[in-house]
C-alpha cells in the first residue's frame, strides 16, 4: 500500500485517502495514518484488507450509509475480518426535514445541511467514536465518499483547526475520482456509463456555503457539535489525535 499525495492505492476503491498532512491554521498539520476517508468498501479485495487491517492499523469503520444501502450489499470484508464496524446513517429511511435556507441557497449545500437536521445524534456519534479515548486508526465511508463523507471529514477538519481552503480542497477533491467510481460501479452492473457525471461531482462552492452557514449559527463546526452534545473533553481529544 503507498500513499501519493494522501491517495491509498488499492485494488478494490477508487476513492480512500488519509486526511493527514492539512495545514493547521497557526501552524501545524494533521497527522497521517489516523483517520481514511473512503468509498464503500463492498470492492476491496482479500489484499485490500490486508493492507488496511495490517499496515494502516485499522481498527474502527463509520458506515454512514442507509441501512437499506447496507442490507442490499451485506457485510464487508473489513468487518468479516473482525474491525468494528458502526453503522450511522446520515439519511432517515423516509422522508427528510431539509432546513429552511436561503432562496439562492446552493441546492447540494441545503442537502448536506439536512443531514445535519435530518441526524445530528448520528453526526455527533461519530465524531464521539473518533474521538474516543482508546480510538485507533479509523475510516469513514458512505458509498461513493463524497456527500455524506465528505460532511462528517469536514467538520471533523473544521473542528480541528484545519485551514478553510485546505477543508474545501479535501472535500472537492473527490471529483478526480468520480468516473474511476462509476466505471468500477458500472462494469460489475453491466450497465452503461452515464454521459454526463457533473451532476455526481462534489463543488467546493457548495461546501464552503455549508461552513459558512455553520460559523454564522454556530461559530464554526465545533460550535454545531457543542450545541449538539459533544463536550469540550472530546473535541480536545479530536484536535489532540488529529493534529501534529
Amino acid at each position: 500500500m503507498t500513499v501519493v499525495d494522501r491517495w491509498l492505492q488499492l485494488e478494490g476503491l477508487d476513492n480512500v485517502r488519509d486526511v493527514g498532512g492539512l495545514p493547521i491554521a497557526g501552524g501545524g498539520r494533521t497527522r497521517p495514518g489516523v483517520l481514511l476517508r473512503s468509498a464503500s468498501l463492498h470492492y476491496v479485495t482479500r489484499a485490500d484488507v490486508q493492507h488496511l487491517v495490517e499496515t494502516f492499523g485499522l481498527s474502527l469503520v463509520l458506515d454512514l450509509r442507509t441501512a437499506r444501502e447496507i442490507d442490499r450489499d451485506g457485510p464487508t470484508q473489513v468487518a468479516e475480518a473482525g474491525v468494528e464496524t458502526v453503522a450511522l446513517s446520515f439519511i432517515p429511511e423516509e422522508g427528510r426535514a431539509l432546513p429552511e435556507t436561503d432562496e439562492d441557497a446552493d441546492p447540494l449545500a441545503r442537502n448536506y445541511l439536512g443531514y445535519l437536521a435530518d441526524r445530528p445524534a448520528n453526526v455527533v456519534e461519530a465524531v464521539r467514536r473518533l474521538a474516543a479515548p482508546q480510538a485507533g486508526p479509523a475510516l469513514v465511508h458512505c458509498a461513493a465518499g463524497k456527500d455524506r463523507t465528505g460532511v462528517l471529514v469536514a467538520l471533523v477538519l473544521d473542528t480541528v483547526g484545519v485551514e478553510r481552503d485546505a477543508v474545501v480542497d479535501d472535500y472537492a477533491l473527490s471529483a478526480t475520482k468520480v468516473e474511476d467510481m462509476f466505471r468500477r460501479w458500472t462494469a460489475a452492473e453491466g450497465s452503461e456509463m452515464p454521459a454526463d457525471l457533473t451532476p455526481h461531482l462534489p463543488r467546493a462552492e457548495a461546501m464552503a456555503q455549508v461552513l459558512a452557514t455553520l460559523d454564522r449559527d454556530h461559530s464554526g463546526a465545533a460550535g454545531w457539535l457543542r450545541a449538539n452534545g459533544l463536550g469540550d473533553d472530546e473535541i480536545a481529544r479530536l484536535q489532540e489525535r488529529l493534529t501534529a
